[in-house]
């Protein structure tokens, strides 16, 4: 017997918590086929099966913390799986499922018949195969018990291999029908016990008291979200946040990028975005008031020396992830724009390694790319401060030029830099964001890439 093992996934994990099965003990599974989704700090990730063979033992549940090193399932390999079928009789084989009843040779009709019904504790309603999928016996034996018809089973949205329901699945739909059953019974016929039933249970799930309307959809947050909300609550809860406003001139930078950016991309095959432009004033900045690079640990403050700046970065699903680029200051500007091209795909495409979003000293984030002019962020906690970065904008500005004041047409941007008021003073939050934006402003508009 295969044991399926919790691989170390990073030099700083040491535990992760499964967040879904993707297969049922009984189930066959492939050589690198995904068997469950981990989840550590934000980062969420598919492990495969090592070998090929049918999964016999899960041995830890759904929300379980595992170790390191741990053994999570058992898996009976092919070899094992053919040798057991070839020499084993059937009335001591434990079947557990209808897959692997029918592949086992047997004496007679009877002697099947009778393992069957010893084995199968149901009789299904449920069809194996319907609308063109399969159902697992497990989900057939929930949805006969629960009372869910062919029907329904049917018009579920699966999110197993090859669109099959699973286990979650078909517990999301009962969870969602039991609260639609809830909603639509008239409240006077409902009798007293029953009433105080309904009107306390939303009370465990909020601390508002909100009234659903006709039409409402209640969604369950998922892991992520919960882990951005409760990190958010408690951030505002523990930092007193300010936030300072300079808007930049960024004209020349626009004008640079235009330039170069063709050359550069068909050289490096890669993309030029403004975020590494960016990311270098940042760091520029850091290191000419390196107080902002810093933590608080009760009434000690750490100072940093690695500048590991993070870039938040928006994910297809809406939720929020930052990836860190570790000693940001050690790279070229060529070298931060393949950084940050490699850790934007990573995240987008559910890549990233635990390790990716650990360890930043300072965060930005980028409001502009949804057309947003400025924000107020909130602070990524143990950082003392963050950088929003606005949408450029053409706009209208008077310059000064050797004959006199004139107006034109300029690139200008806002730069809303939220601190730490705990250790980070106006002054210096101040004329931190104010350097971040006389870097940008002062461009060398000749400069090489």
């Amino acid at each position: 017997m295969f044991e399926l093992i919790m691989p170390k996934m990073g030099e700083s994990v040491a535990e992760a918590t499964i967040t879904e099965w993707l297969k049922n003990e009984g189930d066959s599974i492939s050589m690198d086929e995904s068997l469950l989704t981990i989840a550590t700090d934000k980062v969420d990730s598919d492990l495969p099966s090592p070998v090929s063979g049918v999964l016999r033992k899960i041995l830890f549940k759904v929300d379980d913390i595992i170790q390191v090193g741990q053994v999570i399932a058992h898996i009976e390999t092919e070899e094992e799986n053919t040798t057991k079928i070839e020499s084993i009789d059937v009335k001591d084989d434990p079947i557990k499922s209808e897959e692997q009843l029918e592949a086992i040779p047997v004496k007679n009709g009877e002697e099947k018949e009778k393992t069957s019904t010893a084995n199968i504790e149901y009789k299904s309603t449920i069809s194996r195969e319907s609308s063109g999928r399969f159902y697992s016996p497990l989900v057939r034996s929930i949805a006969q018990e629960e009372g869910v018809s062919q029907e329904e089973l049917d018009s579920i949205r699966g999110s197993g291999n090859e669109g099959r329901v699973t286990k979650q699945d078909l517990i999301t739909f009962l969870d969602k029908k039991s609260t639609r059953d809830i909603a639509s019974i008239p409240i006077n016929d409902i009798d007293t016990e029953k009433k105080t039933e309904i009107t306390e249970a939303p009370k465990k799930q909020s601390s508002n008291l909100i009234n659903s309307l006709p039409g409402d959809e209640i969604i369950e947050m998922d892991r992520m979200r919960k882990l951005i909300a409760d990190h958010m609550v408690m951030s505002k809860h523990t930092s007193p946040h300010v936030t300072s406003f300079v808007e930049a001139d960024v004209t020349s930078l626009v004008l640079w990028r235009k330039k170069v950016k063709s050359n550069y991309e068909k050289r490096e095959n890669s993309r030029l975005t403004f975020t590494p432009i960016f990311l270098e004033a940042v760091v520029r900045a850091i290191k000419d008031f390196p107080n902002i690079n810093v933590s608080v640990d009760g009434n000690k403050i750490i100072s940093h020396k690695p500048i590991n700046v993070g870039m938040a970065t928006a994910l297809p699903n809406g939720n929020l992830i930052v990836p860190v680029i570790k000693n940001a200051d050690r790279f070229s500007l060529s070298g931060l724009a393949k950084e940050v091209n490699e850790l934007a795909d990573n995240a987008r495409n559910n890549k990233l390694k635990p390790d990716d979003i650990n360890g930043g000293t300072y965060t930005v984030t980028n409001v502009g790319t949804f057309g947003n002019v400025m924000g107020t962020p909130i602070i990524n906690q143990p950082q003392v401060a963050i950088l929003a970065l606005g949408a450029i904008r053409k706009m209208p500005a008077v310059i000064e030029t050797p004959d006199g004041d004139a107006i034109a047409i300029r690139h200008k941007m806002f730069l809303s830099h939220s601190y730490d008021h705990r250790v980070v003073d106006g002054a210096l939050g101040g004329m931190f964001v104010k350097r971040v934006a006389d870097y940008l402003e002062n461009w060398d508009s000749e400069r090489e890439i």
